[in-house]
């Protein structure tokens, strides 16, 4: 996903998905927002908790772990911190498999790298990418398309940046490669 000038893009491949933005901001304060302000700007409906959520954090250590909790105690891991580079990266082994299910085995994980670069025009890039679907087995195919999708990291992605800078105009528009070679399909 770029957001600049108003537009949103996503690009799919067979086994990834890449989401990017371009923030105003230096690096180290968009870093900061996407760590601090989790619980502020993570849609509310791609947790279990929804409206009932308590929290949202990100451990900044390797090793460390993303999880929400909710209403009674109830805590839910959604991730593994692999690589923490501040301001530079995450890289997280991703615990939610196809369905919105929790998968606790790594090997059946994906990872989801997070990568704060200097925008040419100044600012930060932010990319996201999440790849290795076929770990999650059978539905994997399925998940990307979820997670490269309006309703996926595109979604995710805009609601940090909205978070970052309010009055931004982000107007969707998506390319996703579904299979190598094939022409691109158009989502607006």
């Amino acid at each position: 996903m770029t957001v600049h000038a108003g537009s949103v893009e996503n690009f799919a491949s067979a086994d990834g998905v890449l989401c990017i933005a371009t923030l105003a901001a230096s690096r180290d304060k968009v870093f900061a927002a996407f760590r601090h302000d989790i619980l502020h700007w993570w849609p509310r409906e791609e947790t279990w908790s929804g409206a009932t959520l308590e929290d949202i954090y990100l451990e900044g250590r390797k090793g460390g772990v993303l999880w929400e909790r909710g209403p009674g105690g109830f805590r839910l891991d959604m991730a593994r911190v692999m690589r923490w580079v501040a301001p530079e990266r995450i890289i997280l082994r991703w615990h939610i498999g196809p369905g919105r299910v929790p998968e606790p085995d790594p090997a059946k994980a994906s990872d989801v790298e997070i990568r704060f670069l200097p925008a040419e025009a100044g600012g930060t890039r932010i990319e996201i990418e999440h790849r290795h679907f076929s770990r999650h087995g059978a539905g994997g195919d399925a998940y990307r398309a979820q997670m490269g999708s309006e309703r996926g990291w595109p979604r995710i992605l805009r609601c940090f940046v909205e978070h970052c800078e309010p009055t931004a105009v982000a107007a969707p528009a998506a390319v996703i490669f579904p299979v190598p070679g094939q022409v691109p399909e158009f989502v607006a």
